[in-house]
């Protein structure tokens, strides 16, 4: 499974890409399997795996305390990646790790590469390590077929936003809104603007990310964007085994009109 062509297949058929993001271990590693199982039965484009870790710096309160909870299990990225990896053969989409820099040097950069892709694992984000670092991982993933997606946010500068579109693997990362993850009422104006310009120097598919909560706010992001990824609104619902609002968001994006 090559992640971009699975999120240009979707576009094709005229939905927009659905990525629903989940903490790994949030209630013990033994929820990981029936949760993926679950996302891609209701039809996701890829699945955003959260790495719990003890120190995020990109994680709102609800995805905090997802993550302490995991930790709590003694959920670590070694275990994620060995249960993943027991039930492969029955993923069907993507997965895309997040993951802070910490614990993929911990285990092993070439080992990490390695033991990944056979987990499943299509994508990498690690939000703490900026592109002029990310040679520290970059061989590692490609010699595997691992894509290291790029953060891009609303601040860039016109320069950066260009670097980043051109390195960025798999799809943009565009961060919708200033500060961390979490629930948000409304965006700001510039966003179709903004994703634009980040479209006019991309390659790769330009998904959505943070704040995302609602069917609607799915909807309108989904006019400009190439797609959305959804955190907190997920992690919460999850945590409450609420399905019927996962797979009202899912469904938010399937068949949604260009403006």
């Amino acid at each position: 499974m090559n992640l971009q062509l699975i999120i240009e297949e979707t576009l094709t058929k005229g939905d927009k890409a659905f990525v629903p993001y989940i903490m790994a271990g949030d209630g013990g590693l033994e929820t990981i399997k029936p949760t993926i199982l679950k996302l891609q039965q209701l039809g996701v484009s890829a699945i955003e795996v959260g790495i719990p870790f003890t120190d995020p710096v990109a994680d709102g309160p609800t995805i905090e305390k997802a993550g302490q909870r995991a930790l709590s299990h003694g959920v670590t990225l070694k275990g994620i990646l060995q249960e993943l990896t027991s039930f492969a053969d029955e993923i069907a989409v993507p997965l895309v790790a997040m993951t802070y820099l910490n614990p993929i040097l911990a285990y092993g950069i070439e080992a990490f590469a390695r033991n990944a892709y056979a987990a499943g694992i299509r994508g990498l984000i690690v939000p703490d390590m900026p592109l002029e670092e990310s040679s520290i991982l970059h061989p590692a993933l490609k010699a595997q077929g691992i894509a290291l997606v790029q953060l891009v946010s609303l601040t860039s500068p016109p320069e950066r936003v260009k670097k980043l579109a051109a390195a960025s693997e798999g799809f943009i990362y565009a961060v919708t809104v200033n500060g961390t993850t979490g629930v948000r009422a409304e965006f700001a104006e510039n966003l179709p603007a903004h994703f634009s310009e980040l479209k006019r120097h991309s390659n790769v598919p330009v998904l959505a990310g943070f704040g995302i909560s609602t069917p609607g706010q799915v909807k309108e992001l989904s006019t400009f964007a190439d797609g959305v990824i959804v955190g907190s609104q997920i992690v919460a619902a999850l945590e409450k085994q609420d399905w019927a609002t996962i797979e009202s968001l899912v469904h938010a994006a399937k068949k949604v009109p260009i403006l």
